[in-house]
């Protein structure tokens, strides 16, 4: 009975020291853990205090006894730290991930390798290695050099760096005109996937057979590239279609590639002045937010169904003829068009009209098209090449792949109709005010020298018998970035866009002058704005949003009035009214301490210990050895406990 009841105490003292131990390591560094941890804390916090006390031997365990308290601690605390990093927050699936994460690595390692002899093939080598740049004449031509050696290994790197290549063609202001000319010319061909794998996908995705959605599917695709293959077929219904089906492994893929692109940005980013200029992070999160939407066939869908509903409030738009979705049969990996015959712009040839008054209305059509998609719709086909417009058989143009769209809010669109109204006029002082309100401006910039330099580019790209080009494009961003400022995504890809229609407009009617016709079409919509009706319409707007400001004003002036006229008018400042602010302030004033009494504590620690003399414990105990251990394993304790929030900050 005795042994039993000394078992049962023996059992509860060992529970009680272990909760004790777990508690007051879970406490010092400001974790929440489980069951199984806390266990396993205690219980190495335990084996701390037994290793101690065997190497103390017994006739200094009574008077070092605090000692193996704070080992015991010291050891729990270590262990949650170290049990931390390899798992956070507790979680056994991390180490059931570990072999996934190692095939990840070897993925990844694979592919670096595959990109850097892909780089040193096409004569990149020199360059990654730093190689001094020519100067002087020869600089350009080394340059020019450069770009077309970056083009063909961005091609052959595959569609997430051909992608990434054309959306730095639209920064001007990050590139120089050679390379933004070549990475214009960025295109991606491959082979198509073989039947059996473009069935597998569209039986995944549709829930049953092709063969019993479609009466007739052409296994010979119509286009082929990295992302997605193009295939025509035929409705049970008897209707012509199209049907966009994405390659199977073109998600990992991508996500690999962007995992690849994401960890040399961050390096960018980091270590270079260019990275954090640029904004090299945010340049490749706004890319991979455009890439998965591209991977997402019902994003495409609803931009689709986006720009054909603000096409069928516009005669002009209408005229331009704009794919419709099967949405019931449409997924993430399979897209459904309606069949429109023609031929694509690129390869129309002699099918275009012969009549070049018949082609300056086309261009005029798709050119008005565009323009109303940015200004009026905020929903625009982002990449109008010549591969996606379409010369239809009754002589009508169609626009096709609305995976890459733009997107511009109210305020955005309101400022571009300004600043073509200000080109429009050649008032460089109403166009630097439109494009203060385009970009993110700085803190500081001298708005009259911006105007002159405006004034400038207007007298070289806008006068009469000047044509634009992608010149112009180059110098206005180029001019953006010397004054400090930054041209928004969304603008950028409308500039982006707006530059690719003019490459498309050459093959309709050469020398096409964009820029007189948008100036003209952005005088068309001010005469809109300006008839009775849409002034009343406008007038009845503001006033809605005017009306409660207007009711509570009375009654807000008499409240200022009154306390004026008693002297009670005041202006009230809280410093650090954000609670996120003083918690910051707080967790910093505690770093700062616990590592200043850290260090302190273990300074006078090792002191004590090399001080002789002193009250003595024991034959050879000393108590400033007692003290000067005690105060080390303290200072160890408060030194763990910074390292470790530091490593969370981090983490």
């Amino acid at each position: 009975m005795q042994l039993a009841l000394f078992l049962v105490l023996s059992f509860v003292s060992l529970l009680a020291t272990i909760a004790f131990l777990s508690a007051g390591a879970r406490r010092l560094l400001g974790l929440r853990i489980g069951r199984t941890r806390a266990l396993l804390a205690g219980l190495t916090g335990l084996g701390a205090a037994a290793l101690i006390g065997q190497a103390m031997g017994d006739a200094r365990k009574g008077a070092l006894i605090t000692v193996q308290i704070s080992c015991a601690v010291f050891g729990s605390m270590a262990f949650l730290a170290l049990a931390e990093v390899v798992l956070p927050g507790g979680r056994i699936t991390g180490v059931v991930r570990w072999p996934q994460a190692v095939r990840r690595r070897l993925a990844r390692t694979r592919r670096y390798t595959e990109l850097s002899r892909i780089a040193v093939r096409h004569g990149l080598g020199r360059w990654l290695r730093g190689r001094n740049q020519a100067a002087g004449p020869q600089a350009s031509a080394e340059r020019a050099q450069l770009a077309l050696s970056l083009r063909l290994a961005l091609e052959e790197a595959g569609a997430t760096f051909v992608k990434m290549g054309q959306l730095l063609s639209t920064r001007y202001d990050l590139l120089p005109p050679e390379f933004v000319g070549e990475l214009t010319r960025l295109q991606h061909q491959v082979a198509p996937e073989p039947w059996t794998e473009i069935e597998q996908v569209l039986t995944e995705e549709l829930g049953r057979a092709p063969s019993e959605v479609f009466a007739a599917f052409d296994r010979e695709p119509l286009a082929a590239g990295s992302i997605a293959q193009v295939h025509g077929a035929e409705l049970r219904s008897g209707e012509r279609v199209v049907v966009k089906v994405q390659r199977p492994g073109a998600k990992a893929t991508v996500e690999r590639d962007l995992d690849i692109l994401f960890r040399i940005c961050r390096k960018l980013d980091e270590h270079s002045e260019w990275g954090r200029t640029v904004g090299a992070m945010e340049l490749a999160e706004g890319f991979a937010r455009s890439l998965h939407e591209e991977l997402d066939f019902r994003v495409e869908a609803r931009n689709t169904a986006a720009v054909r509903a603000g096409a069928g409030s516009s005669a002009v738009t209408a005229r331009v003829r704009l794919p419709e979705v099967h949405e019931e049969y449409s997924s993430p990996r399979v897209l459904v068009l309606a069949w429109m015959d023609g031929v694509t712009l690129g390869s129309a040839g002699p099918a275009l009209p012969s009549d070049a008054t018949e082609r300056d209305a086309l261009a005029q059509q798709l050119l008005e098209c565009v323009l109303e998609q940015i200004m009026l719709g905020g929903v625009f086909h982002a990449d109008p090449h010549p591969g996606n417009i379409m010369l239809l058989d009754d002589g009508t143009l169609g626009l096709l792949d609305f995976g890459s769209v733009g997107r511009v809010d109210r305020m955005l669109r309101a400022s571009l109709r300004n600043l073509l109204l200000a080109i429009h006029r050649s008032d460089p002082v109403a166009l630097c005010d439109a494009l203060l309100e385009l970009v993110d401006r700085a803190e500081e910039i001298d708005e009259a020298k911006l105007e002159r330099a405006l004034g400038r580019f207007m007298a070289r790209h806008l006068t009469p018998g000047v044509k634009p080009d992608r010149e112009m494009f180059a110098d206005l961003f180029l001019l953006v970035a010397r004054h400090g400022l930054s041209c928004p995504p969304e603008i950028a890809a409308a500039f982006r866009a707006l530059a690719t229609l003019e490459g498309s407009m050459e093959l309709l009617v050469p020398g096409f002058d964009i820029i007189t016709r948008a100036k003209a079409f952005a005088r068309t919509q001010l005469q809109r704005k300006l008839t009775p009706k849409s002034l009343g319409e406008t007038v009845v707007e503001e006033a809605l949003a005017l009306a409660p400001v207007l009711r509570r004003m009375p009654r807000r002036l008499e409240r200022i009035t009154n306390s004026l006229e008693h002297g009670r008018l005041g202006v009230q400042v809280r410093f650090l009214a954000d609670e996120r602010d003083r918690r910051f302030i707080r967790t910093l004033v505690h770093e700062v301490l616990l590592t200043f009494l850290g260090g302190t504590l273990g300074l006078i620690g090792v002191l004590l210990l090399r001080t002789s003399g002193g009250p003595t414990l024991g034959q050879s105990l000393q108590l400033f050895q007692v003290l000067g251990y005690n105060l080390l394993l303290v200072s160890s304790v408060m030194v763990l406990r910074v390292v470790f929030a530091i490593f969370r900050a981090q983490r």
